[in-house]
Order: C-alpha cells, then sequence, then structure tokens
C-alpha cells in the first residue's frame, strides 16, 4: 500500500475526492503541504534544518469538511497525527489544559503507531511461540527424573567407583528409561496436536494459559493536565506479574501472539524512533481556532485568557522543546493546520504573531444542492450507501429514486438557507427523520422492498419546509 508521503498531490487529492465532495483548494493545499515534507526528507541535512513547514488555515462555515479532510488525512497519513479543539485550552494560571498537552497527545500517537510496526514485523516469530505455549498447555510435558549418577556422599562414591550399582541407582535409572519412553509418546502426541492447530481443529477447545497481570493504574495529576500512571514511576523496577487465565485456543493465539511480540521488541528503539518520526513527520490539527479569537482591542474578562491561549499557542507553532514522559521533543519541524469558522470573528482578530505563523489560508465554500446530491451518492461511504446497507442487515431493501435524492439536497439546501447554516451535518438529520418510521417498523413490516421517491420525502417534511419555498424552489 502506498502512504501518504509517496503519493503525489493529485493522488493524494484524488483519494480525499473519494470521501470529500468539493473544496478543491484546501485539498490542493493539504496535498501540497504534505508532498513537501516528502520533498523536505530527500534534501541534503543543511538544507533540511532551514526549511520549515507552511502552516495551513482552514475558513468555513461548520459542515463543509474541514474536520472530515482532517480525518481523512489521519487514516491516510503512515505519520503521527492528532486533531485537537483549541477550545479545551487556557491560558496559564487558569484552570484547564495546558497547550503543550498537544504535543504530548502526539507523542503517544507516534509512540503507539510506531510500537504497532514493530510488533507486525514480530508477529511470524511470535506466531510459532505461541503455538508451542497453546501446545504446552494441551500436553504438558512430564518432569525429569533424578538421574542418580552423581555420587552424594564418600560411601556411595567408593561404591559406585568399583562398578557396583545400589538398589535404589538400579530403581531410578529403570524410571529414568520409562521416562524416555513416555517423553517419546509425549513428543508423537504433540506433533498430531500441532498439525490439528494447523488444521484449525482445536479452535473452540478450552485451555489454560499464563498471561502477563496488568491491573488497572492509578494514575497521579501532576497539574497543567498531566497524568502519569504511578506502575510507571518505578519502570522495570518490579518483576511482572503473571495470572493463569482459561480461554479458548482461538482467543488464547491471540492474546499470547500480541504479548510474546511486545516481549520481542525493544522499547528504548521503539522510543527513540518514535520521537524523531513525531519531530519531523507529526501533524497537529487544531479545530475551533476562531474560538480564541478576540473580536475587539478592547480586552476583558474571557477575552484575556483567549488571547493567552493564543500566546501560549506561539511558542509552539514557532519551534520550541516540549517535554514529555519519552523524552524531550522539538515542534520545529511539525505541521500545524488550523481551521475555523470565523463567523463572528476575522482571521484577522488572531494576534499578528499567529497570523503569520499560518501563512496559507484557504476559504472553503458554503455547500450548494449539487453539493447535497453528490455528498448523498458519490463518496464510498455515501450516506444513502450507510443507511442501505444498515437496513439491508435485516433483509430489507430500500431504493432511493433520482427524485427522492433531488428533494432530499433541496430540503437540506433550504433548511440550511431558513436556519441556522450547519452543512452537510444537515443531512444526517433528514435522513434520520426520514427512516425513522421505517426503521422503527422492520421486525413486524412483510415488505422486503422500500421505494422512497420524491412524494414520500415531501410528505414527511411538509410541515417542516414552508410550501412557498418548496413551490419556488422546485420549477
Amino acid at each position: 500500500m502506498t502512504t501518504l508521503y509517496e503519493m503525489t498531490p493529485k493522488e493524494i487529492v484524488a483519494e480525499l475526492d473519494k470521501y470529500i465532495i468539493g473544496q478543491d483548494e484546501a485539498k490542493k493545499s493539504v496535498a501540497v503541504a504534505l508532498r513537501n515534507r516528502y520533498r523536505r526528507n530527500l534534501l541534503p541535512e543543511e538544507w533540511k534544518d532551514e526549511i520549515t513547514p507552511k502552516n495551513i488555515l482552514m475558513i468555513g462555515s461548520t459542515g463543509v469538511g474541514k474536520t472530515e479532510i482532517a480525518r481523512r488525512l489521519a487514516k491516510l497519513a503512515d505519520a503521527p497525527f492528532v486533531k485537537v479543539e483549541a477550545t479545551k485550552y487556557s491560558q496559564i494560571g487558569y484552570v484547564g489544559k495546558d497547550v503543550e498537552s498537544m504535543v504530548r497527545d502526539l507523542v503517544e500517537a507516534s509512540v503507539r503507531i510506531t510500537k504497532q510496526k514493530r510488533i507486525q514485523e514480530k508477529y511470524s516469530v511470535a506466531e510459532e511461540i505461541a503455538r508451542e505455549k497453546i501446545i504446552q498447555a494441551i500436553i504438558p510435558s512430564k518432569g525429569k527424573g533424578t538421574q542418580g549418577s552423581t555420587p552424594k556422599n564418600p560411601f556411595e562414591y567408593i561404591m559406585g567407583g568399583a562398578g557396583y550399582k545400589t538398589q535404589k541407582q538400579q530403581y531410578e535409572e529403570q524410571k529414568a528409561s520409562e521416562s524416555e519412553v513416555a517423553e517419546s509418546d509425549i513428543e508423537l502426541a504433540r506433533e498430531q496436536v500441532r498439525q490439528q492447530l494447523i488444521d484449525g481443529l482445536l479452535e473452540d477447545q478450552y485451555i489454560e494459559i499464563e498471561v502477563d497481570d496488568n491491573p488497572t493504574q492509578n494514575t497521579l495529576d501532576v497539574g497543567e493536565g498531566g497524568m502519569i500512571a504511578i506502575g510507571n514511576i518505578f519502570g522495570d523496577a518490579m518483576p511482572k506479574r503473571k495470572k493463569k487465565k482459561k480461554m479458548r485456543v482461538k482467543d488464547a493465539r491471540k492474546v499470547l501472539i500480541e504479548q510474546e511480540a511486545q516481549n520481542l521488541i525493544d522499547m528504548e528503539q521503539v522510543t527513540a524512533e518514535a520521537l524523531e518520526n513525531a519531530e519531523q513527520n507529526g501533524i497537529i490539527f487544531i479545530d475551533e481556532m476562531d474560538k480564541i479569537a478576540s473580536g475587539s482591542d478592547y480586552h476583558v474578562g474571557a477575552d484575556v485568557s483567549r488571547e493567552g491561549v493564543q500566546r501560549d499557542i506561539l511558542p509552539i507553532v514557532e519551534g520550541s522543546v516540549v517535554n514529555t514522559k519519552h523524552g524531550s521533543v522539538k515542534t520545529d519541524y511539525m505541521l500545524f493546520i488550523g481551521a475555523g469558522a470565523f463567523h463572528t470573528v476575522k482571521p484577522t482578530d488572531l494576534i499578528p504573531e499567529l497570523q503569520g505563523r499560518f501563512p496559507i489560508r484557504v476559504t472553503l465554500e458554503n455547500l450548494t444542492k449539487e453539493d447535497f446530491i453528490q455528498i448523498l451518492t458519490k463518496p464510498e461511504n455515501a450516506l444513502i450507501k450507510q443507511h442501505k446497507m444498515l437496513l439491508e442487515t435485516e433483509g430489507v431493501k430500500v431504493n432511493f429514486t433520482d427524485g427522492a435524492v433531488d428533494t432530499i439536497a433541496t430540503m437540506a439546501y433550504l433548511t440550511n438557507e431558513q436556519n441556522e447554516n450547519i452543512g452537510a451535518r444537515r443531512l444526517h438529520t433528514i435522513m434520520e427523520k426520514l427512516l425513522e418510521e421505517i426503521s422503527y417498523n422492520i421486525p413486524d413490516t412483510t415488505e422486503d422492498e422500500i421505494v422512497i421517491d420524491s412524494d414520500y420525502v415531501k410528505n414527511k417534511f411538509s410541515d417542516i419546509i414552508r410550501k412557498d419555498n418548496i413551490e419556488r424552489f422546485i420549477l
């Protein structure tokens, strides 16, 4: 699979087009910014340090695709990614999370990604170890008898040295030979079990295995939004506790593979690689940036805190060193993508220093009726496809006519115009209301196929959308 950083800008946009309708300018800006990260990695070391990412500020109403672009980037990116809300941070000295926690969250995401990669690389070896442990659980080995060949006292040494065997030695040798025969039988039985495991014949058999005992850890609040697991204070000083657990073979295999794979990786190397990955490839998406902007020159009350949050965010975006529990990390080369509706305030209401740190500005357009039609039908996760698949799980097939899709789009557009404009989220409200009665009656319905047409949609929403507006819109 091609990773995001190996894609060309056009390929990134094409991938985003599968899920997001319109907003081409925003997609282009994001695609170019990500490709520039790849280009920077190809430069000589002395030039790498000179080139910093060009941060992006996306401006647009709610529901036009800002957050969806972030979500899809997170799934596409083979790199640490975290989405945060600017409103949850507060100025230092006020109650709330400090802005450095966004970097700590990114580092945690990076450690998780890197660790998972290394674990997957060890899966083949871990699978072999897990299989042997399952076989051992099904057919345990017998303890070997003592050989009795080693003299335990001077008298026994003299008698043994003379070639004379005591009755006890003879008995122990007989038991040892019987044990060897038993061991060969056990090995034969294990080979049979091994083949049965490969053929999947023992998946539902219960076995008892030894697993790591990871009790719920108590946490210590260290202030400024930081939490430390008390167990981490002592590190590996305390031995790992084990416990026995009964489970099916298929469940035991998953637990043992995960456990053994984790034992095979070097966490120091994982942490070092994760910190490097966060510094060089990390992406932080800061939503609701407009909520921390002040709309006037006179700052009082909450405005003081808003501007304080901006000033606290500024050094993070400019480039600074943040201490995390995994080590120090630099933010100089992280990519920051800001987003906000900016209805009551403008981007220029942000402090000038912060404005300068988001040089690329993209305005996302409000959605039209044609956009709504495409959102309903075109993306791979189109809303109509989602609802059809949900209802088909209970044996009911629902079909939407073109007229119904057109009317739903019209309703969404008009409702946004008449009331608060919530963008594509309006479609979720309409679709839920439209199919509510059908979903409620499904277990008792006798129909296997339901057709939803334009008239059905109009009847459902006749009390919501004013008639004169419908007639004016539908010619």
